[in-house]
Order: structure tokens, then sequence, then C-alpha cells
């Protein structure tokens, strides 16, 4: 398993109505954490739907180790862990039951095997203690922590999972990242998500989609690398915000003891009042989302 690698090779989708929602997308990403990040839109649900076989592309191939998943797609269901942005459970139901149910549908038949799978799984995502509980009573950390239980069922080869930290608490967040991060030690875990810190706190791999297209791949520490010695901050009012948009080429703002500080790319200092600050991950997405928007259209007014 250690040589386990998905492989994305061109590949291509175009919904009806002509909307393109990936565009000659190429990926190779090993066994550990691997941080998909975009914008809301920019086509990671497409691709995850894709590689969890939940949707044919138009061109390319997806292959995980020796499996093509076009052509293999109950081989690929077999090794497959799966968490999407959104999934219901059964109401009524205890962590306990539901996660017996679909051990079975998983093909776990055997009663004393099924046990130990649901009970070693209930463990690993912290849920023992509450296992008797009705899900419809779990916090969204804890639920999220369900989902990743039911995407192990069966030992997988391969875990997605879709913008899982949107609306978790910084608590819920970082034990649902700490469980990913210990999966990631032995499987290949694609993190799909908006979310800059996510990639940031847990990947060794990331890459930035974005209108489609992948814009930047790479290890997340290697690739700041190309904004070393070029961002520069200053804390400023909103009144001058709006004139730092127009003159300089800004990253963002963020908030910091209590005031506005704006982050600009520039290879030298702006003006006075500015300071240099080594780059992080969201200063390069910024940054990369900047040089891939589409150029604005002439105003003829």
């Amino acid at each position: 398993m250690s040589g386990e690698t998905l492989r994305i090779e061109g590949v291509s989708k175009t919904y009806s109505g002509g909307v393109r929602a990936l565009r000659n997308v190429s990926l190779e990403i090993p066994r550990g954490m691997f941080g998909l990040l975009g914008p809301n839109g920019a086509g990671k649900t497409t691709l995850m739907r894709a590689v969890a076989t939940l949707l044919e592309p138009d061109e390319g191939r997806i292959l995980l180790g020796d499996i093509d998943i076009g052509r293999q797609k109950d081989a690929l269901r077999r090794v497959l862990g799966y968490l999407p942005q959104e999934f219901g459970v059964y109401p009524r139901t205890s962590a306990l039951d539901l996660l017996d149910h679909l051990a079975v549908l998983k093909g776990f038949t055997q009663a004393k095997t099924r046990r130990e799978t649901v009970d070693r799984l209930l463990r690993v995502a912290n849920l023992w203690e509450v296992r008797k509980r009705n899900l419809t009573t779990f916090s969204g950390g804890m639920r999220q922590r369900f989902g990743i239980a039911q995407a192990l069922i069966g030992d997988p080869r391969l875990v997605i999972v879709d913008e899982p930290t949107a609306g978790l608490d910084p608590e819920e967040r970082s034990r649902f990242l700490g469980l990913l991060s210990e999966i990631g030690e032995d499987v290949v875990v694609v993190l799909s998500t908006h979310i800059v810190d996510d990639v940031s706190d847990v990947c060794q791999g990331m890459a930035i989609l974005a209108e489609g297209q992948v814009r930047l791949q790479g290890e997340p520490r290697t690739v700041l690398d190309a904004l070393r010695g070029s961002v520069w901050r200053k804390a400023v009012t909103r009144e001058e915000l709006e004139a730092f948009r127009r003159d300089h080429a800004v990253l963002g703002t963020r908030w910091h003891a209590g005031r506005l500080v704006v982050h600009v790319l520039s290879p030298d200092p702006p003006q006075s009042g500015f300071e240099p600050v080594p780059p992080d991950l969201q200063d390069l997405y910024f940054h990369t989302l900047r040089e891939s928007a589409p150029p604005a259209s002439p105003d003829h007014s």
C-alpha cells in the first residue's frame, strides 16, 4: 500500500447548459493528506464526484493504483471511503445501530466480525461514549466524525472528504482534522475545501482549483517560496482600504488585535508604514485566484 497513488489525467466535464466545471485537470496524489483548495464553484465537488464514480467525466481518466476508475467502478467502490459535503442519517437511530447497518451494506455479513469493526471505528472516531445516542442529537463535529467512521468501513485505500469543517467550532474542527491526519498516515486522503487553514494545518500536498482548472500544486511550504520577500502589511482604516485596492496588488485583509491589516504584494516597499511579513498560504491562495481571474470587460459606458 505504501506506493498507492491517485492519478487524475486530463479530466474535463461540461454540464448541460454549457457550464464547464472541469478543464483538463491533471493531478498526482500520493498516500497522505492532500488538500484540494478553491472557492465555491471552482469545480472541487465535481472532481470529487468523478473520483467517487458518481459522475462520468467527458474526457480523461482516473486511476487508483492499478484500478482504472472509469472501467472498474465496482473495484473502486470496494476500496473507497466517501464523506460528501452533506449526508443524511436515519431519524431515531443510534450511531451504533446505523454504523452496524452500513457495515452490512458494505458486505460485513458475519456478526462477530461486523461488531468488532463497528466498535473499533466508534473508538477511532471518539464516539464510543455516545454510541447509543440518537444521531439527530449529535453536534456538527460529532456528525462529521460519524461520517468519517462510516467512510472507514472496510479499510479503504482512498478516502474523500468534501468541505468537512464548514460550520464546526474551533475545538470540533481541531479534533476532526486530527482524526483525518491519523488516517492519512496509511491511505490516500483528499480533503476538498475552501478553508485555507484546513490545508495549511494538516496537508502534505495541495492544489488550488479555480474556474475548473488547476492553477497551482505542490507542497504548502514549497509553493510559498514564490512570494517570499514580496508580501507587506500595514494597518489601515476602512476608508483607506479602497484606495489601497486601486493602487496596490492587495492579497487580502485580516483583523489583528482589533485593527484592520492589509497584505500587499510588491517587490519593494509600497510606501511608508508598510513592513515585510513572511507569506502564508492565505496570501498565496488569494494571489493565485487574483492571477487566474478572467480579465474584466472594458467599460464602454
